[in-house]
């Protein structure tokens, strides 16, 4: 019995020396969150699928952060286009929180879900563009644990999924202790990467380096301020051109088409007049690709991805130009549309070659060895660790 007793109160002993983790409490209400979900993608397709949910401190002192952010958002999605994995290239999912931000809620820990994981770029730009700075308390555990939990993380062990977490005050402020929310990513096999807006010492003090190692991501300094590097080329003003002429192309259906049209234009006009120069080059280097797809609101891209029966469509949910065809000759007008698409994206991608071949030229007589910007810090940590899950990238 004696024995039996001391073991019973060592165990007791134990228990008393751990530490657990509060559990994050349900987000409160939030008008502004929208947890709409994309409809899932075709099993085939899922095997190639990349994830990235970007976290970004939204203070006050955090408005370089923002801008780079808004410039360079089209660039991180094109990281991919040139990247395959037996035989075929991934589609990506971006999701974007705010955290450290007065205008959101305390009992939310100041963390702000702007947008859920989505192929619906145009709409995320949009959010994007409407992040405003106000300063507050910036809690990097709370915004990655919202983070591993409300997003529709891709289960597949080949899925590259990974979150970077950007900001500048210590990352383990706050009642959710980061490290273990870190840990906890990478069990899930989500990578966390962090992004200090600052020097590498402050960021190393600020146990930036330590919430990296353990999330199994790379640990990346930036300048926030630091203006966004862009070299002219020859190609850019037809490039930007094309970009606006592949939106004739576009025949909207269903309930949402006018809204989806809408934040097309939108985010057109951001790319140009609200963005640092060449915003608008990558983004229509995006509409491009396979990275742009529109099948919840575009015939054309809803024909190609076997969404829906043209001829079963509703009148009333038509673009206006189609109503009074024929149902079995809807197709061959989608069809004609799909082709002038294609030859415009053909011509964008052959005029987007030669125009990195310039910039890349220029490049070596402008090296830069000092510290990186936000776009530079994503796609270097997004293909090295691509890469470990079998992509590989042509250039």
């Amino acid at each position: 019995m004696k024995t039996t007793t001391t073991l019973a109160l060592a165990a007791i002993t134990s228990l008393a020396t751990i530490t657990f983790t509060p559990l994050a409490a349900k987000p409160a209400p939030d008008p502004r969150e929208n947890h709409d979900r994309q409809p899932h993608v075709d099993d085939h397709k899922a095997k190639n699928r990349i994830q990235i949910a970007l976290l970004l401190d939204t203070s006050n002192s955090m408005d370089g952060l923002i801008d780079q952010a808004k410039t360079q958002l089209w660039k991180v999605v094109n990281t991919f286009i040139d990247a395959e994995r037996d035989g075929e290239t991934p589609f990506v999912e971006v999701a974007l929180y705010e955290y450290g931000n007065n205008d959101n809620a305390v009992a939310n820990d100041w963390v702000r879900l702007v947008s859920p994981l989505t192929r619906d770029l145009d709409t995320l730009s949009g959010k994007l563009f409407a992040l405003k700075t106000n300063g507050g308390e910036e809690y990097c555990g709370a915004v990655v644990q919202r983070a591993l939990g409300d997003l529709a993380w891709d289960e597949r062990e080949t899925t590259y999924k990974a979150i970077f977490i950007a900001g500048n005050e210590p990352f383990t402020q706050g009642r959710i202790d980061a490290p273990s929310a870190c840990k906890e990513a990478l069990g899930k096999g989500v990578v966390i990467n962090t992004i200090h807006c600052g020097s590498r010492q402050e960021g190393i003090n600020g146990s930036w380096h330590d919430g990296a190692a353990l999330g199994g991501g790379e640990f990346l300094v930036i300048d926030q301020d630091k203006a966004v590097a862009h070299i002219d080329a020859p190609q850019d003003k037809r490039i930007a051109e094309l970009s606006l002429k592949l939106n004739e192309t576009y025949l909207g259906y269903g309930k949402r088409r006018e809204e989806a049209v809408a934040n097309q234009r939108t985010a057109d006009e951001d790319a140009t007049a609200n963005a640092a120069k060449g915003a608008d080059v990558q983004r229509a280097v995006t509409k491009a690709s396979g990275n742009y797809s529109n099948a919840g609101w575009d015939l054309v891209d809803a024909l190609r991805e076997k969404k829906i029966d043209p001829a079963a469509l509703p009148a009333a949910e038509l673009p206006e130009e189609m109503r009074d065809i024929a149902p079995e000759k809807r197709k061959e007008v989608i069809e004609k549309a799909a082709a002038k698409r294609v030859e415009i994206q053909k011509q964008i991608k052959e005029l987007n070659l030669e125009r990195e071949e310039h910039i890349a030229a220029k490049r070596k007589e402008q090296a830069d060895g000092e510290s990186k910007t936000l776009d530079q810090a994503l796609i270097e940590a997004t293909r090295k660790q691509a890469s470990a899950v079998g992509y590989t990238f042509k250039n």
